[in-house]
């Protein structure tokens, strides 16, 4: 039996036009199909903000590349109220980014690819500000997605992982959109190697970049000139690009995309629909959007439904912080009034890093005991379980910038924006240098991303072993593991000659 490309059959499967419903104007939330009209402004409109909507799928930001990395990491652990990411949490093989991942992904890529070909071939009726606008949104949105692809399934250019192994590689990368099954059965793409598929997302980036400067539209939904900066400045980050990154940190720093926030503002920014400091965020504008009292990000955290009154029963608060991240803010559950069975009445020690007021108490109504709970998803947005989600925060600039300073042995650059930064979260000034000081700027990544899915990344990037011996005296997973790999969808790799899968699976 032949199977089909997933990512290269993306519109082909009657994907749900709703364009009698949908305002093409408001923030992306539908798909479109093989069908629709490209070569209309309002096709495009269409097609892009399908692009868009991909990201919030379960799979994406919608849960997994937040929760599943950090439960793969050292953040935290699970809680057995629903079952949910125990075997991530413990590291098990098969237990890691899905199927659904992959194919989501490359079905958002198709599309993208799609809109790209139609706008390299002209809209009828479009201004060139439109076509601008279409491509680097296009290209910003190809650029995110390939880069999640590679950072998950393959190792980072600053770590690879090679004794008595051959590379396997990066990702397939197609550049051109397939609509039919017959380009679907006959490309089968190889895995690009790593490099080339961080050159290619350096390449839409900067095209972004180029293209959104004098044709964006306001909004963090949408990519933006200030976004690709951001991307970039991660995005070089990881592919051990310091002086990239330091240039792309401080171009992202001086855009109008987001606001630092420090102190009391930081908490409450955690409290808006919209977090101020967002670069790019993926928006949840309906009910309808949100992923439900199972797997959203909110029920992923915390039992709680809102902060209003904690005895109301929300999700399932599947998982919660470790020691590690406890002992970060001072975290111990306090009984702050009478009586104790009333779950209002309990919150948590906090020390002087304002982060701390991120977690509390949850309830008891899982029959799991009260436990200690990361409140940063919350029904921010006014209905349960729905909340925008900041994919890039600005706040993370100053410690990339930090970071690549480092690296690039500007130790006394490093230090001064580790020493601000600390100074916006309520923290002392530190005097460090050497392995010291890198140490300190990944301890700063770790409190300021827990519960955003950027501490296995992290330590992958490093080639760090991550230790879990709060779970178990053996738990944990060396960078020598091949688990630190998940296994790319076995239909893929059946399905394509040229697609060879990761070691050990």
């Amino acid at each position: 039996m032949k199977f089909i490309y997933n990512y290269a059959i993306a519109l082909l499967l009657g994907i749900g036009v709703l364009a009698t419903s949908c305002n093409l104007d408001v923030d992306p939330r539908q798909s479109i199909d093989a069908n629709g009209a490209l070569n209309t402004p309002d096709g495009l409109e269409a097609a892009l903000n399908s692009v868009y909507a991909r990201l919030r799928a379960q799979s994406n930001y919608g849960r997994d590349l937040f929760a599943v990395g950090d439960a793969l990491a050292d953040v935290g652990l699970t809680t057995s109220n629903s079952g949910r990411l125990i075997q991530e949490n413990n590291n098990q093989p098969n237990a890691h980014f899905t199927a659904d991942f992959w194919q989501n992904s490359y079905f958002a890529i198709n599309e993208a690819n799609l809109i790209l070909d139609q706008v390299s071939a002209g809209v009828q009726g479009a201004s060139n500000a439109q076509l601008a606008r279409w491509e680097g949104e296009a290209k910003f949105l190809r650029a995110l997605y390939y880069f999640d692809l590679v950072r998950v399934y393959s190792y980072i250019p600053t770590a690879v992982y090679t004794p008595g192994v051959t590379d396997e590689g990066g990702v397939p990368m197609p550049l051109e959109g397939s609509i039919t099954s017959d380009i679907a059965f006959t490309r089968n793409s190889p895995r690009s190697t790593i490099q080339e598929n961080y050159t290619q997302i350096y390449n839409d980036l900067n095209d972004a970049i180029t293209l959104l400067t004098s044709s964006g539209r306001a909004g963090t939904q949408y990519a933006s000139a200030g976004a690709a900066q951001g991307l970039l400045s991660r995005v070089a980050l990881y592919r051990g690009d310091w002086a990239t990154a330091v240039s792309a940190s401080t171009a992202a720093l001086a855009s109008s995309a987001g606001t630092v926030l420090g102190g009391e503002d930081y908490v409450a920014g955690w409290r808006a629909s919209v977090h101020p400091e967002s670069m790019f965020e993926v928006r949840l504008q309906l009910a309808a959007e949100a992923l439900g009292v199972n797997v959203s990000l909110q029920s992923t955290y915390t039992a709680l439904l809102n902060l209003d009154n904690k005895n109301a029963q929300g999700g399932w608060g599947d998982f919660i912080p470790g020691p590690t991240v406890r002992n970060f803010f001072g975290l111990t559950q306090v009984q702050i009034g009478e009586p104790a069975s009333n779950n209002n009445n309990w919150d948590v020690t906090r020390n002087d890093d304002v982060r701390g007021f991120l977690y509390t108490t949850g309830n008891t109504v899982r029959n799991a005991g009260r436990q200690i709970e990361c409140i940063k998803f919350i029904s921010k947005n006014g209905f349960a379980f729905g909340d925008n989600l900041p994919v890039l925060r600005k706040s993370e600039m100053h410690l990339n910038r930090a970071e690549a300073n480092f690296q690039l042995g500007n130790t006394a650059d490093a230090l001064a924006e580790l020493n601000a930064f600390k100074a916006l979260r309520g923290l002392p000034a530190v005097d460090l240098a050497g392995a010291a000081l890198l140490d300190e700027i990944l301890v700063e990544r770790f409190k300021e991303f827990a519960f955003e899915g950027q501490r296995f990344f992290d330590m992958k990037r490093y080639g760090r072993d991550i230790v879990k011996t709060y779970i178990g005296a053996n738990n944990g997973l060396p960078f020598e593991d091949f688990k630190v790999l998940p296994p790319i969808p076995q239909r893929e790799v059946d399905g394509n000659v040229n697609l060879n899968q990761n070691r050990g699976y």
